[in-house]
């Protein structure tokens, strides 16, 4: 396992507060990183690269867990994915040496019974493939079933919203050039190798406004310097480099593979939008400016800035309980439709629902962001979910939160409900798709 620290990692609080003492029950990061996961918690994320060696790896997996990343993905599959999925864009892209092919090189119409003009055409691909282009298969957690179960658990573990590529690679070929990301990544070598160099931000934390050709220059000139890692992954390794590092592979002497885990972190930055958009009924705040205002002169500008920050100061700093509340619906927006939760069968959801009885064993779905929002003892039960509010009969309180608490719950067994009235709450949430069949 190896962990580098660029020179100026900013402050030493960075960082300490992002979940540590809960890290170790978290079993899909635990396949990433290896180490004592509070210290990654604490130390490590968002600050440093880290390197997880497959053998390091392997000494935490559990039982029968495969240590290695065969489970999650192959080249097996990439061909699969690529001949026989129907794949459209933008679920695939291609480039080399940072330069994207336009999709009209390998896209066509899908033909009878599929009239659309952008499906992946399988022949025109194996031909970029075998000229040095890399593929890129976008959106993966969409596509492929392991790597959605496991985006849809690491997502919950780490309250971030999380997604991933796949990134196959021809022997001796390199698909971008030195850059960074905006979001967090885990690198999961599938096949082959890749030689890594990674150097240190150029712009630490970077926002999602602020893109790595923004400072192309810098980027440039920083990847001409010794790197911090300069490493040849193999499969099952993994690297996790915070949002803003300096990176590019190069697949070594055969075809490589590897998973890109990205990791879209809410910031701190974030927290800073919400609040002054929570700020939009002050009046003034909302007032217009000047007729006539030359909006490019600073000096026409600046009594107008002066006032606005001295009034978003008075604001912040008068006491307002209901703003932890209003910021905490921004950002759960952001966190509840970034990832969708586990998948249902629709067909056996249905037949489900009309069959439950008292003997009925079902489950929370995993990923499903929700919360019991608090009501008078005889009032209704609210359960917001990301796309709706559901309403239950006053007295179902307790039950309901038994049957979301993440462990099997039998419907005749619910607290605070007969027997009977538990099987009509575990009907009502399965067919809401709240509840699975344990």
């Amino acid at each position: 396992m190896t962990t580098v620290t660029p020179g100026t990692p900013g402050s030493p609080e960075r960082g300490r507060d992002r979940g540590a003492g809960r890290a170790q029950d978290r079993p899909a990061l635990r396949r990433l990183v290896a180490g004592d996961l509070d210290d990654f918690a604490a130390a490590t994320w968002g600050r440093e690269a880290r390197l997880s060696r497959a053998a390091d790896l392997a000494k935490h997996a559990d039982g029968d867990a495969p240590a290695a990343f065969g489970d999650l993905f192959d080249l097996a599959a990439v061909d699969e994915l690529l001949s026989r999925r129907g794949l459209r864009t933008p679920f695939l892209r291609i480039a080399k040496q940072g330069t994207v092919v336009d999709s009209r090189h390998f896209t066509g119409e899908g033909g009878v019974g599929a009239e659309v003009a952008d499906q992946v055409r399988d022949d025109r691909v194996a031909a970029l493939f075998a000229e040095g282009n890399t593929v890129v298969l976008q959106g993966l957690h969409r596509t492929w079933g392991p790597v959605a179960d496991l985006v849809t658990d690491l997502a919950a573990e780490l309250g971030h919203p999380v997604q991933t590529n796949a990134y196959i690679t021809p022997a001796s070929s390199q698909g971008f050039s030195a850059h960074y990301d905006v979001h967090d990544v885990f690198v999961l070598q599938i096949a082959g190798t890749k030689r890594w160099h990674v150097h240190a931000p150029v712009h630490p934390d970077p926002l999602r406004s602020q893109p790595w050709n923004d400072r192309a220059d810098a980027v440039a000139a920083r990847a001409t310097e010794d790197p911090l890692i300069d490493e040849v992954l193999e499969p099952g390794d993994a690297l996790y480099l915070p949002r803003g590092y300096l990176h590019s592979a190069t697949a070594q002497g055969e075809v490589s593979a590897h998973l890109t885990i990205g990791v879209h972190v809410l910031t701190r930055w974030a927290v800073v939008d919400a609040l002054v958009n929570a700020l939009t009924s002050d009046p003034e705040l909302r007032a217009s400016l000047p007729l006539g205002i030359d909006a490019a002169d600073p000096a026409a500008l600046a009594p107008h800035v002066e006032a606005v920050a001295a009034r978003l100061a008075e604001r912040l700093a008068a006491p307002d309980d209901g703003r932890p509340d209003r910021v905490a619906r921004t950002l759960r927006r952001r966190v509840w439709h970034g990832n969708r939760p586990e998948s249902v069968a629709p067909l056996a959801q249905a037949a489900a629902a009309t069959a439950a009885d008292t003997e009925t064993v079902v489950r929370r779905r995993r990923g499903l962001h929700h919360r019991l929002r608090a009501t008078a003892p005889d009032a209704p039960v609210a359960l917001e979910l990301p796309d709706r509010t559901i309403t239950l009969p006053a007295g179902t309180r307790e039950a309901v939160a038994r049957l979301l608490n993440g462990r099997p719950a039998t419907a005749g067994e619910l607290p605070g409900l007969a027997p009977d009235d538990g099987v009509v709450v575990v009907r009502r949430l399965l067919k809401e798709g709240v509840l699975l069949p344990d």
